[in-house]
Formats: structure tokens, sequence, C-alpha cells
């Protein structure tokens, strides 16, 4: 699990790196980066302990129709989009006040398309992860987060790219 995280962050860096030229002509995205990939890997992680409590607990039985799974996504889902628009405020802010502004709408669109992307996938792969975990008898707690904090940060600079391109600005 730790090899497969690390080759992870190998490629996150590789894909951040592939495109430092077009980054560094846009300081406001760069204050974006850090702080919108985390959403994805901390709130999945979320997720993942609030699964694997219900599963020690037994309240995790069945994936579908299950009240546990559909409200740990829901409010995990809350947390992440109030936080993307909450940072898209922010970094609105910070590149103003720097002096390298970037329209809010087009902060804002970029955030949420990549919130999107991001949430769906790691938000599918918590809930898929923690299942499987809990069937073959290892702890959620021990596979889940460390592989979705990966997964995020992967997801969230491919999903910040995808929206980039989606809103030509790249």
């Amino acid at each position: 699990m730790l090899t497969i995280t690390c080759v992870m962050g190998i490629i996150v860096g590789q894909i951040l790196n592939t495109r430092e030229n077009s980054l560094l002509s846009m300081p406001a995205i760069l204050i974006l980066i850090p702080s919108l990939v985390k959403i994805g890997g901390d709130t999945g992680s979320m997720l993942g302990a609030r699964l694997s409590s219900a599963f020690h607990m037994g309240l995790g039985d069945r994936i579908y129709r299950n009240p546990v799974v559909h409200n740990s996504v829901i409010a995990a889902a809350i947390v992440g989009f109030v936080s993307s628009i909450f940072v898209s405020m922010l970094v609105f802010l910070a590149s103003k006040l720097m002096g390298f502004g970037m329209p809010f709408i087009t902060l804002l669109g970029i955030s949420l398309i990549a919130v999107v992307i991001e949430l769906t996938v790691v938000y599918s792969a918590t809930v898929a992860i923690a299942f499987a975990s809990h069937r073959f008898g290892m702890d959620p707690d021990d596979t889940v987060i460390p592989f979705i904090a990966s997964l995020g940060d992967l997801v969230g600079v491919i999903g910040i790219f995808i929206a980039l391109n989606l809103l030509n600005i790249l």
C-alpha cells in the first residue's frame, strides 16, 4: 500500500512538472492548487473514517440503500463543496491583494468543476475500498485513509487541469 501511495505522489509531481510553464503564468492557480487538491483527500479520509466506525459498530452491512453510507457521503460532499467555495473566495482575495487577480467566477468555476470530478472519484473509491477491506477482514482505518489521501491528490490535480481546459484557460 505504501508503494502505491508513493507512486501516486510521484505521478502528481510529474503532472505538475510538465505543466510548470503554463502554471507560472497564472499565479492565482498556483495558490489554488494545494488547498483544492487537499479537499478530496481530506474529506474522503473523513468519509472513510466514518464508514470504518460504522463497520466496527456493526452498522454497515450493505453498500446499497444503507443510511450510514448515504448520510456519510452527503455530509462529506457538503463539507467538500463548502470548502471549495470558501477556498475560491480566499484565493480571489489573496491574489487581488497581491496584484495578480483572476475573476472570482473563473476561480469558482475551476474549483467547482475540479471538486465535482475529485469528489466523485474519491468518494466512490472510498466506499468501495472501505467495504472491500471490511469484507476481507482488514481494518478499513488502515487501508482507506492512506490510499484515499494520495488518490485525492492525483485526481485533484487532474481535475484542476480538466477544469482549466474546459474553461479554455490553458
